[in-house]
């Protein structure tokens, strides 16, 4: 069995503003937004052990059914680790929360029976190696389930997205990256895409930078 590299060497992650903000403006996206009938549907179905990279502050934690045996979820940014673990103890399942990046799973290989990654490919640094650990510490034939935002169809919004990801946004929104291109990255790392689909988010008003979203399932 194969564990990766120290999680202790791993790169820090400190967003200290931006996770104050978004620990705020995700809570009222929860309802208000429609996010948490998002959540739902992503994570219906699951049995089993999961690992979840980039838990913030836990909203997933809440929708996971009664099959999962045990949530394992990572999240570097320390004050959002702090609210997952508070999530963590109020979730219908049993969440464990640990410290590290999703690019140094502290797991050994073919650990889990499914991964969700949900609104966290965006602000990796790096993609590849991401869904790579993903992979490696999945079961064969394990579900990675994910929900993110990513590049627009519309060259309009995609050149705004790209001249964002060069300038402010990654400063301003902890190292979020609009125009990334989540299903060509889970395709390009080996998995097999089951179902998913597209939408914006917010569904009404202007469309953001970050509107653009995907939904969907891959195996292993």
């Amino acid at each position: 069995m194969h564990s990766s590299s120290d999680p202790g060497r791993a790169p820090r992650v400190h967003h200290p503003v931006f996770a104050r903000f978004y620990a705020r403006f995700s809570t009222s996206a929860e309802a208000r937004g429609g996010v948490a009938a998002l959540r739902a549907e992503l994570l219906t179905g699951l049995a089993g052990r999961v690992v979840e990279i980039g838990a913030g502050n836990g909203l997933n934690f809440a929708h996971y059914p009664a099959a999962v045996t045990e949530v394992v979820a990572v999240e570097p940014e320390p004050r959002l680790r702090r609210l997952a673990e508070e999530a963590g103890r109020r979730a219908p399942v049993p969440v464990t929360v640990l410290p590290g990046t999703a690019e140094a799973l502290p797991a050994p290989d073919a650990s889990f029976d499914a991964a969700v990654a949900s609104l966290v490919l965006c602000t990796v640094r790096d993609v590849p190696g991401t869904l790579a650990e993903l992979r490696r510490v999945l079961r064969p034939g394990g579900e990675l389930r994910f929900f993110e935002h990513g590049r627009a169809g519309t060259p309009g919004l995609a050149r705004v997205q790209r001249a964002l990801d060069r300038t402010v946004w990654p400063l301003l929104f902890g190292g979020c990256h609009t125009s990334r291109t989540p299903l060509g990255a889970i395709e390009e790392a080996g998995f097999d895409l089951l179902v998913h689909r597209s939408f914006d988010l917010p569904d009404r008003g202007p469309r953001l930078p970050s509107s653009p979203c995907v939904l969907g399932a891959a195996r292993r």
